[in-house]
């Protein structure tokens, strides 16, 4: 990473900025400026989030933000109602409150006087999502926004539910939010009021966990704040940009097909981190793209980034399969247009049939014709195939949304295809590369009412190990709406259609693309409330490849260059940071239990636990730790723990932050147990607790 300490524009910084809402309550805001914007106003770069600028977000806003000020820009990071020094309180993700005051907070930047009255928005994550959904509000000065592994879709691409499973990352990301929500304002900034805020804000914090679960289907609630209800509604510039190891990357097709104001789409092979720091790698130097984005929209230059590509991503080549990865190989390669098109045409997938244990070509392709030959009822050979996964299954599949920590990426997927039904082609004769989503078209039949089926697409080399490429899973109550759920008639045959996940993956000659399907996926996602055998039927089943072509572009790119960023914080390390992943298997009892454990000691700052900010003399440390538990022929025995500490202090003040939640389930609820904890100075002087149920209604 190259430092820049000398720019263009000289730069100030105000440490906390209060803005002003039409109800009353104050903004905090961190904001950089070029020394010259009173006299030559420039166009505001807005972040708007809930993970307090003054302190956890810090050592990365520092050289991000003065990077862009340093090239003429107001750089402004402003905590969220509710959160670090911000007066109010914070309810949910994406509130219409939240929402209201964005738009307050655009217009109030546009009327400074160091504001050229254009403003863009950015973020990754909660700042992302809040960008493009401020943007379907149409500010008059918001004129472009670029949003970083976020979706469109609240309930189809978020942490809660995935195909209507409903996702462990539920538990944990409410877990940490409950805990972000009930931390204080610093009283350096909010004065001898701090006190009192706090314990309001504890008070007040909702049982996050459950109020996602209390809306297992796509209901309004979900529909708030997905844009995808209304592409239209977006006007200003979009440039959309994820990483294949992040839990996001779908939404960035599906923006470039859903909108119609000018847009742009990257997706590198990055976890869920800013480009130009993040693993896996290549980074690249995401500040000066994002430059020439801001330049070609708020400053009206004509620096020909529309002249580029829609669409360009990392096609990842095949690699053994590893916990880790720091890079992954592969190169750039660009679509003019989403969904792709070659002469003019839409790109059809390559289809592919199931038949037992193979994956062979459609009658379609073999007969060179535009519709798959049917044979005649004579000539149909009935295929059943049946699959009750043991429990366990998915222990190999990470993490749903990787954050650049080791071990989170898929290992070899051998053992978990070994409790599968598994479909391989035969060794291919030549490379061949997709991109583009993956669908699994499936005749199936469950002996239970609620089933899930897991879909795994993987790479197996000759030496038989299994690189997993993407995977989808599908709660088969949701096979014909996620807006409503339908029990299935046990034996009933039905077909459903399962997309994976988007990816650009290279197979290379001589490996064999093979298709595996289970009966679910723990950790990832929690088991139907009875253990499910599902009957797979072949002959009405199918896999659909999006086979990319090499196209003209791919060699005319325009290079990206190397990661650089503004001087960083100074900050010291008190504590080493620590990270431990580990699975146990217990034979002893009436079936074996699997404990899967992730330990985290480390904060905000790389390759620390317990770290000071020199700056403000302020303390950081957190640590958390997550467990899961199942045996393998028991649902019920599923459960699902967090644990969540953390701790503020300088010399005259200290606070300590705990939480604690559990998730288990019987056949009927599922119930979530919560403590929150507040001490100041070692002594408690918050507690609550949390027991709540909450319907399963067919998850």
């Amino acid at each position: 990473m190259r430092v820049i300490s000398a720019f263009p524009h000289s730069v100030h910084e105000i440490e906390n900025h209060w803005i002003p809402l039409s109800d009353g309550t104050r903004l905090a805001a961190r904001i950089w400026l070029p020394d010259d914007a009173e006299r030559s106003p420039v166009p505001a770069i807005l972040e708007y989030l809930p993970y307090r600028k003054r302190d956890f977000t810090r050592a990365r806003d520092e050289p991000m933000h003065r990077y862009f000020a340093g090239h003429g820009y107001a750089a402004v990071r402003v905590d969220l109602r509710g959160a670090g020094d911000s007066d109010g309180l914070l309810t949910d993700e994406y509130t219409e409150q939240e929402l209201r005051d964005a738009v307050e907070v655009v217009a109030w930047l546009a009327a400074r006087p160091w504001c050229s009255g254009r403003v863009g928005m950015m973020g990754i994550s909660w700042g992302g999502f809040n960008s493009l959904q401020v943007a379907a509000r149409r500010p008059p000065a918001l004129a472009a926004v670029l949003t970083l592994c976020s979706t469109d879709d609240r309930y189809a691409d978020d942490a809660h539910y995935m195909g209507g499973c409903l996702l462990n990352e539920n538990l944990t990301w409410g877990s940490v939010l409950l805990t972000f929500n009930a931390y204080p304002p610093d009283p350096a900034i909010a004065g001898s009021s701090w006190r009192q805020t706090w314990l309001e804000r504890m008070e007040a914090t909702p049982l996050f966990p459950a109020v996602w679960m209390d809306h297992p289907w796509r209901d309004a609630y979900w529909r708030h704040g997905s844009v995808c209800e209304e592409f239209a509604a977006v006007r200003c510039p979009v440039y959309a940009i994820g990483g294949w190891a992040d839990g996001y990357s779908n939404a960035v097709p599906r923006l470039l097909a859903g909108l119609t104001v000018p847009r742009k789409g990257l997706i590198g092979p990055w976890s869920h981190a800013f480009p130009h720091d993040a693993v896996p790698g290549p980074s690249i130097g995401f500040l000066q793209e994002a430059l020439r984005w801001w330049d070609r929209w708020l400053k009206d230059e004509a620096n020909g980034i529309m002249d580029e590509p829609i669409l360009r991503v990392w096609m990842e080549e095949s690699v053994p399969p590893r916990p880790t990865y720091a890079e992954r190989p592969g190169r750039w390669v660009a679509e003019t247009a989403w969904p792709p098109l070659r002469d003019g045409l839409p790109v059809p997938p390559l289809a592919l049939r199931l038949a037992p244990g193979a994956l062979v070509a459609s009658p379609a392709e073999a007969n060179g014709t535009d519709e798959p030959q049917v044979p005649a009822d004579e000539d149909r050979t009935e295929i059943e195939l049946r699959v009750a996964s043991p429990l366990v299954t998915g222990q190999a599949a990470g993490e749903w949304c990787a954050f650049g920590a080791d071990g989170e990426m898929p290992t070899d997927q051998r053992e978990e295809d070994g409790r599968s039904l598994t479909f391989d082609t035969p060794p291919l004769a030549e490379r061949m590369e997709i991109l583009g989503a993956p669908v699994a078209d499936l005749e199936l039949a469950s002996d239970r009412p609620v089933a899930t089926v897991s879909v795994r697409l993987c790479d197996v080399a000759p030496d038989g190990a299994s690189t997993r490429v993407t995977f989808g899973l599908l709660n088969l109550t949701h096979r014909q709406s996620h807006d409503r759920a339908e029990p299935l008639e046990p034996a009933r045959r039905v077909r459903v259609r399962v997309p994976l996940n988007d990816i650009a993956h290279a197979f290379p000659a001589g490996h064999v693309i093979r298709l595996s399907v289970a009966t679910g996926s723990w950790p990832m996602a929690w088991p139907p409330p009875e253990r499910v055998t599902l009957s797979l039927f072949p002959l009405g089943s199918s896999l659909a490849l999006p086979v990319r072509s090499p196209a003209q572009e791919d060699g005319m790119l325009r290079p990206f260059e190397a990661p650089e960023q503004g001087p960083s914080l100074n900050h010291t390390p008190l504590r080493p940071a620590r990270f431990r992943r580990t699975i146990e298997r217990d034979l002893l009892g009436g079936a074996p239990t699997t404990t899967q454990t992730i330990f985290t000691d480390g904060g905000e700052f790389e390759g620390a636990a317990l770290t000071r900010v020199d700056d403000i003399a302020l303390d950081v440390g957190t640590t958390v730790l997550r467990r899961y538990r199942i045996t393998e022929r028991d649902p019920l025995s599923a459960s699902a723990e967090v644990q969540h500490r953390t701790e503020l202090r300088r010399e005259d003040w200290r606070v300590r932050v705990e939480t604690d939640t559990e998730l288990t389930a019987d056949r009927e609820s599922f119930r979530i147990r919560a403590e929150l904890r507040g001490f100041e100075g070692g002594e408690l002087v918050f507690h609550r607790v949390w027991d709540r149920r909450v319907p399963r209604k067919l998850v």
